[in-house]
């Protein structure tokens, strides 16, 4: 707190602006209320930063005429990626029930931190079983009565169906290798 009271410039309450008032060092005694009044403290305008005016031949520039950069980062995970369809209520009939092969089914919703950390797995499995099982997800929230009609209510949940019926379920965010292992058993 001394440290503060180092910094402070406090106003005398006779609106006079004496050299004691705009003092940077106060004593603790003049910052003490008197009478039951409060005094406020006054700090000095920063001026620390600057605006200038936006330079419009630089700002105006078009697209092609804006110098290009290489990109720093290139991301090889774009050739790889198989992007899962998702399924609703109106196509869960024949997307999954009605499916030949089995059917790994990801249930769960955009504000899902889980769910979002566990789209890359899914998408894994979709490349690495690809000819051998379908991938689908479901939005929760867009598909609300499939997602009662098997009676989820925790998300993620990654279920697998084989011939229309449910075989096995997996709540959570978990590693892919324990979604491998509820796949081989239905290969």
């Amino acid at each position: 707190m001394a440290a503060v009271l180092e910094s402070l410039a406090v106003p005398r309450s006779s609106g006079a602006a004496s050299a004691a008032a705009l003092s940077p060092v106060a004593s603790a005694s003049s910052l003490a209320p008197t009478a039951g009044r409060r005094r406020s403290a006054t700090f000095p305008q920063a001026s620390g930063l600057r605006i200038g005016p936006v330079s419009v031949a630089r700002s105006l520039r078009s697209p092609s005429q804006r110098p290009r950069r290489a990109p720093a980062v290139v991301c090889e995970a774009q050739d790889t990626a198989v992007e899962v369809a998702g399924v609703t209520d109106a196509t869960w009939q024949s997307l999954v029930l009605e499916s030949e092969s089995p059917v790994l089914v990801e249930f769960w919703a955009p504000w899902c931190g889980p769910c979002r950390m566990i789209h890359p797995v899914i998408d894994e499995l979709a490349k690495q079983y690809a000819g051998k099982l379908k991938c689908y997800k479901v939005n929760t929230d867009e598909s609300p009565s499939v997602a009662t009609r098997y009676g989820i209510r925790s998300i993620p949940t990654v279920m697998i169906f084989k011939s229309g019926e449910k075989k096995d379920a997996v709540i959570g965010a978990v590693p892919k290798s324990t979604l491998t292992t509820s796949i081989e058993k239905f290969l």
